[in-house]
């Protein structure tokens, strides 16, 4: 019988010490949980969130755009036929010119026609920087660095366009619109073209 109550203490103190243990254990594991929310919700906070897509094209932003670019196509053209100096370089010019020209004024018609007024989207900077890029155009002296200036913004400018066109032909809601982008495209595709077979010329020696 002693020697049972000289157990039980003994018992006792293991069972106690285990329970300890384990409360330790648990009030561990729950700070790292805690301390893991935190962390995971400060990095959420931290994170910016994804801007939102831009809002579709409207039928006015498509007709100011393009006529925005033919614009400055057929501008740059006329430059590129007085102070180009590869006979390709002025021929080109004036193809941009006409090509250019006339897809202006079918787009004019068509917004006269439908009662769109054309409107670029908010924020669009293409105006400015198509007027920078005249602006290089008027500064750089006649000669084969103005060529290769020129011919190396129409191939950029054109895949541009022509990117912007499949765009453009998805979100149009005016029929006429959406027809009058696909035949121009292969126009367009035609100048791209031209002007990557002029400029690979123009880097051979």
């Amino acid at each position: 019988m002693l020697r049972r109550l000289l157990r039980r203490p003994s018992l006792f103190a293991l069972l106690t010490t285990t329970a300890l243990a384990a409360c330790g254990s648990g009030d561990k594991a729950a700070d790292s949980a805690k301390a893991a929310d935190s962390a995971a919700a400060a990095a959420a906070a931290a994170t910016p969130a994804p801007p939102p897509p831009p809002p579709a094209l409207t039928d006015a932003n498509i007709l100011a755009k393009l006529d925005g670019d033919n614009a400055a196509d057929s501008s740059a053209g006329a430059l590129a036929a007085s102070m180009g100096t590869a006979a390709g370089i002025k021929e080109y010019g004036r193809m941009m010119m006409k090509d250019h020209h006339a897809l202006r004024v079918e787009g004019m018609a068509l917004a006269k026609k439908a009662s769109i007024t054309p409107a670029l989207p908010a924020g669009d900077a293409d105006a400015a920087q198509e007027a920078a890029v005249a602006d290089s155009m008027k500064a750089t002296p006649k000669g084969a660095a103005w060529d290769k200036f020129y011919i190396d913004h129409m191939v950029t400018g054109h895949e541009k366009v022509l990117a912007f066109a499949q765009e453009a032909a998805n979100n149009a809601q005016n029929a006429d619109l959406k027809a009058m982008i696909q035949k121009a495209t292969p126009t367009i595709q035609k100048h791209l073209d031209q002007a990557k077979a002029l400029q690979s010329k123009l880097a051979t020696p």
